[in-house]
């Protein structure tokens, strides 16, 4: 495979790069990653995307079935199909959502997520003396 991802670094970035790539090389459109940074127990990373077509949704969502396990990672489950305007892709460490562009600019969930993740206040440190 001529790809910079080696197999076998199971790690939540790899898989990240493993699914941009997937996403890259089969045309989605405005692939955009946001690192969930702590703020979220149900990913590491949520990558937003867009197919042109329902029909070209359901065919991302099917490469990322097809081609994760190459690198090592498993397509947990699948939601949204077969209408396709909106599939989310739970891959463990990342969740995929792709989206027909309309539906996508309706939800707007990456503007939500970005305004959601504030810089998380410092925890007091246990060494400070009073």
């Amino acid at each position: 495979m001529g790809n910079h991802i080696k197999a076998g670094e199971n790690t939540p970035h790899t898989l990240k790069d493993a699914i941009l790539h997937v996403l890259d090389e089969n045309k989605a459109e405005e692939i955009e990653s946001i690192d969930l940074n702590g703020q979220s127990s149900l990913a590491d990373y949520m990558i937003v995307a867009s197919g042109t077509s329902s029909r070209q949704v359901a065919a991302l969502a099917g490469k990322l079935e097809e081609k994760l396990p190459q690198y090592g990672f498993q397509v947990l489950r699948t939601e949204g199909l077969p209408t396709a305007d909106w599939v989310v892709v739970d891959c463990g460490d990342a969740i995929v959502h792709l989206f027909r562009p309309e539906v996508r600019d309706f939800y707007n969930i990456e503007k939500m997520w970005r305004q959601d993740i504030a810089p998380v206040p410092s925890r007091p440190r246990a060494h400070h003396a009073h």
